[in-house]
């Protein structure tokens, strides 16, 4: 018989064979520590006993503000086997402004009405102070006593495959974000289809550095190896952009098979990694490298496939999927063993919402990567503004219906509401299906309209990204209305190395590419120092709070754009 919850075939396992590898943690110091399934089952079950002890129940909300470390894996799946429901929130790094943090994390507790908030000694009275309002225990992990356990047959876990396991928050990159509720049911039901769509192995393992806070690393590196039994080997998310060869050797030294990234990790890996830190590398056996939470970039691949063919790097370990919390995570996946399908269309009948088929060496060709087909039980059609179906090869809104879908937006039922036409799930996803993939062309609300044209922002971060000068990947597209022309304005934020003498040189390079490679002009360039730009809890560029920030510092300019 199925499981009904996900602690049952992580109890069976630990029950049965607890000597099997559960996973491989390696710290930021690149210690490694093995931890096999019977140990983490132990350490899983005292956690949820300390969180008992300190008055937490089935059913109410814990959130875990805890950095990469075990304790963060015992607490999670601790408050899974109490029945309680956990969420990792992102713990604050330099990279996200303190302000803004801490607001969104207030209001994130307040109105999830969470029951307890478990956060490491350093930060916990300062979690105390903002939120000394809210009926919630503020407590650091010395706090939460974890002790002996009785034997394992004794604790009541959860049987109810309806109840509400964790919540994932979106990734906030055009508002505050919101917690998904997925139940038990919906978690298994992704991960029996997703496990099939990309052939899930028992001598598969699974590599990850991706945080826990994120759909991608919760479900992908984290929930499903440790359901399906595949060893998985973690290394901190922290470690990994300051090292990226880490994921590399420990793929090498784990004999890792499998790997999801987003697309800036591609370009961040082969830019950053010395060759002489190559040297005996072996990649093999990586049977699956899956690009997913970011639109996919076709010359990235073609970057990364090229550096690493030299080290054992397949062309067919490439591939992709289009993912979403709302849909507890893959949406599509592109099929495992086979480069994911590249169509060449017309950019200029794009950007007027038709993908139009040219050959690869045509002019004005652009390359569109697949996001692949959608997986067992998940639909996918797309319509256009006023939710009438679009045949294939027309853009329009991507929306989807699953059964593996959240179960609702937690304490917001306004916004789940809105959020479905029926029973289908709007993705605020602009792309278009031909022969039954699927293909992203940007976000709804990020879309700029210019003269008719639909510009993505994300080929033009693409572009600016690309000149010398600019930091790669820290660059934010969006438009301003411009009132007298009656159209939007582009406008591009790029964090940059240069000093006054070379700037302007820089800038003139962005707006001749961008006329050239897009047709369009900018209204204005802003070349930032490092750290300017505000991204998401998630690593991504956030360019609505980008836009209102660009308004706020170069309010002048910002009037005469409007």
């Amino acid at each position: 018989m199925p499981p009904q919850t996900l602690v049952q075939p992580v109890v069976d396992r630990a029950r049965q064979s607890p000597q099997q590898l559960a996973l491989t943690f390696i710290y930021e110091n690149g210690a490694v520590e093995n931890v096999l399934v019977g140990q983490f089952h132990e350490e899983a079950t005292a956690y949820a006993y300390a969180l008992q002890r300190i008055g937490v129940a089935s059913g109410d909300l814990v959130i875990l503000v805890l950095q990469h470390s075990r304790v963060l894996l015992s607490a999670f799946w601790g408050a899974l086997y109490l029945g309680a429901v956990p969420s990792i929130f992102p713990f604050l790094t330099e990279k996200l402004d303190p302000t803004v943090y801490k607001e969104r994390l207030r209001a994130l507790i307040l109105r999830a009405e969470a029951r307890a908030v478990i956060t490491f000694p350093a930060f916990q009275e300062e979690l105390q102070a903002l939120l000394s309002d809210a009926d919630c225990q503020v407590l650091s992990t010395e706090d939460v006593i974890v002790t002996a356990v009785s034997p394992l047959h004794t604790f009541a876990y959860p049987t109810a495959a309806d109840q509400i396991a964790f919540l994932q928050h979106s990734s906030g990159t055009t508002g505050l974000q919101k917690g998904v509720a997925l139940t038990h049911r919906a978690i298994l039901n992704q991960i029996h289809a997703y496990s099939q769509a990309i052939a899930l192995r028992s001598d598969d393992v699974v590599v990850s550095w991706l945080p826990l806070y994120h759909d991608m690393g919760l479900i992908a590196g984290f929930v499903m190896p440790l359901v399906t039994g595949v060893p998985l080997v973690l290394l901190s998310p922290f470690h990994w952009v300051r090292d990226p060869k880490s994921l590399l050797w420990a793929i090498h030294n784990h004999k890792g098979t499998l790997c999801w990234l987003p697309n800036f990790a591609y370009n961040h890996t082969v830019r950053s990694i010395r060759q002489r830190d190559l040297t005996g590398l072996d990649l093999s056996r990586w049977r699956l490298v899956i690009n997913c939470s970011e639109p996919v970039r076709y010359d990235s691949h073609e970057l990364f496939r090229r550096h690493f063919a030299a080290y054992g790097f397949r062309e067919t370990a490439l591939a992709t999927c289009y993912a979403m919390a709302e849909n507890t995570f893959a949406v599509t996946q592109s099929a495992p063993q086979q480069p994911p399908h590249v169509d060449w269309v017309d950019r200029q009948q794009l950007q007027k919402g038709t993908a139009v088929p040219l050959t690869p060496n045509s002019d004005r060709v652009a390359p569109v990567v697949s996001c692949g087909w959608p997986i067992i039980g998940t639909e996918v059609g797309v319509i256009n503004e006023t939710q009438q179906w679009l045949p294939p090869r027309v853009v329009g809104e991507i929306v989807i219906r699953s059964d593996c879908m959240l179960h609702d937006y937690y304490h917001q039922p306004e916004i789940t509401q809105e959020a479905f036409w029926g029973d289908w799930y709007c993705t605020g996803d602009m792309g278009y299906l031909a022969d039954g993939q699927l293909y992203i062309t940007g976000r709804k609300k990020d879309l700029i309209i210019v003269g008719g044209k639909n510009i993505y922002p994300q080929d033009l971060e693409a572009i600016a990204s690309s000149v010398s000068g600019v930091y790669p990947g820290r660059v934010a597209a969006f438009g301003l209305q411009n009132q007298r022309l009656g159209t939007e304005g582009i406008v591009l934020v790029c964090e940059s190395t240069a000093d006054a003498s070379t700037a302007r040189q820089i800038e003139r390079e962005l707006c001749r590419r961008v006329v050239q490679e897009l047709d369009v002009t900018l209204a204005d360039v802003r070349l930032v120092e490092k750290r300017w730009l505000l991204k998401t809890s998630s690593g991504k560029v956030a360019r609505s709070a980008n836009r209102e920030k660009y308004v706020r510092e170069f309010y002048d300019h910002a009037e005469e754009t409007n």
